[in-house]
């Protein structure tokens, strides 16, 4: 089946006549509320910068690599070509972000971190062969909004639709997160997306599929329609806390052991810190996801 894309319930871009996108909900946005109100008010509403991990830039990397794989024809999709694409794609993506270069000391750290990107590579290939299969889309945009008025928005890595019509939702997993507290931050992101194409598509997925590439794993699920009406209801619900919260500016921290990696501890109240004032309900749209987000 060709690569392609599926009809979204879209709403158009800020333009020069004031015309805004929709405030949204994204999988990593209702990961952050989930997580810490105040983390989703220091990313969505007051939009502080947070400097990347390596491990962040290589998972982008990485699913920049598996997309372009799967534009290759079929015998062509090797594990060194995809291994001779890190250094061209790294390239170009140092090129849009400039800044993701200062986090290397010298051509040898970059050489030994895409060393690191190679094995993950190298592990793709231990879990599938691409020749086998032709994706409908990589890094899709899918977006829809239910009965209720909630948007949701977000990006599919890879949507595999077979001849007889079922879907087949894969999401690459390359960061290093505690493996529990990762899981269940996946599957959260991975029922959103079901909820998404059951809506766009009146088809339940028939599989969620995650590939662990730092350690060669993968995990499938099958969700059903009754469990994806309970998790509808849950993404209204966070929906309706983030508006309440956005009203008042109450947002407030919610500490963990996931502390221990939060950029913004300096001004967490939890650790002694001060919030910036309150800006106010963001617009256009506190939703969007960064390539980072999608990458994990």
């Amino acid at each position: 089946m060709a690569e392609g894309t599926i009809n979204t319930v879209s709403v158009e871009p800020a333009t020069s006549v004031g015309t805004v996108r929709r405030p949204a909900l994204s999988p990593s946005r209702a990961s952050d509320f989930k997580q810490c109100p105040l983390l989703y008010r220091f990313r969505a509403v007051d939009r502080l910068p947070e400097k990347p991990t390596k491990a962040q830039v290589r998972g982008t990397l990485v699913h920049s690599v598996l997309e372009r794989l799967f534009g290759l024809p079929r015998g062509e999709r090797l594990p060194e070509r995809a291994k001779d694409m890190l250094e061209p794609t790294w390239a170009e993506l140092s090129q849009e972000c400039p800044e993701w270069t200062e986090l290397f000391e010298d051509d040898d750290a970059v050489g030994e971190w895409l060393a690191g990107a190679a094995k993950l590579v190298d592990a793709y290939f231990g879990l599938e062969d691409p020749n086998r299969l032709d994706p409908e889309a990589c890094e899709l945009h899918v977006e829809t909004e239910l009965s209720s008025g909630v948007v949701l928005r977000g990006y599919v890595d890879r949507l595999d639709v077979a001849p007889t019509g079922e879907i087949r939702v894969v999401d690459y997993k390359t960061g290093a997160a505690p493996r529990e507290i990762g899981e269940a931050k996946a599957m959260f992101q991975m029922k959103f997306y079901a909820v998404v194409l059951w809506r766009l598509r009146g088809e339940v997925p028939r599989q969620l599929k995650l590939m662990y590439l730092s350690d060669g794993q993968a995990l499938a699920y099958t969700p059903d329609e009754p469990e994806l009406v309970r998790f509808e209801r849950t993404l209204e619900a966070i929906w309706k806390a983030i508006l309440k919260a956005g009203r008042t500016g109450d947002f407030r921290p919610s500490p963990s052991r996931l502390c221990n990696w939060c950029s913004h501890q300096a001004l967490c109240p939890s650790f002694g810190g001060t919030p910036p004032e309150y800006p106010g309900w963001p617009e256009p749209d506190p939703g969007e996801e960064s390539v980072l987000d999608r990458a994990d």
